[in-house]
């Protein structure tokens, strides 16, 4: 697939093995992944650092090298279950903080206009997440700006 802001192709990730059970040497227990998965959301992790705590730390001394395996639930399906979903996806959180860590690079070097070109795109990114998000997972009224994010991100 081709990548959004470039005319090159992307360069092909590793898959995750397929695997329909946890491993043997896995026995974790369901309750206390996903109570361990929630405590997690409260100290302010979001999902994919969730996913990565439990693999390298795991639950009372045992990895859990794929919580989705282990609960038969998605770490974000566990978070919205349990009330603790983060205010905004993932995905358009990141990018909403490089856009404001781009902005002020630019507000100090005006004269920098790779990084005036790499914030219009992200700015491209974001809207066009917005607009797929938006209704479901952010309010309706939602749009993007500099300021927005800034407070949001605060």
């Amino acid at each position: 697939m081709a990548r959004m802001h470039t005319r090159r192709r992307g360069s092909s990730g590793s898959d995750k093995p397929a695997a329909d059970e946890p491993p043997e040497w896995s026995d974790g227990d369901e309750d206390a992944i996903e109570e361990r998965v929630v405590e997690l959301a409260e100290q302010g992790h979001s999902p994919s650092v969730i996913g990565l705590k439990l693999r390298d730390e795991g639950v009372q001394g045992t990895p859990v090298p794929d919580v989705s395996l282990a609960t038969g639930k998605k770490i974000t399906e566990i978070l919205e279950e349990n009330e603790a979903d983060p205010e905004f996806p993932e995905d358009l959180r990141n990018l909403m903080v490089r856009a404001v860590r781009l902005r002020d690079h630019m507000d100090e070097n005006p004269g920098d206009h790779q990084n005036k070109r790499a914030l219009q795109n992200t700015q491209s990114k974001i809207r066009r997440l917005v607009d797929y998000y938006r209704g479901d997972e952010i309010d309706e009224d939602f749009t993007y700006s500099y300021d927005t994010a800034n407070r949001l991100l605060d």
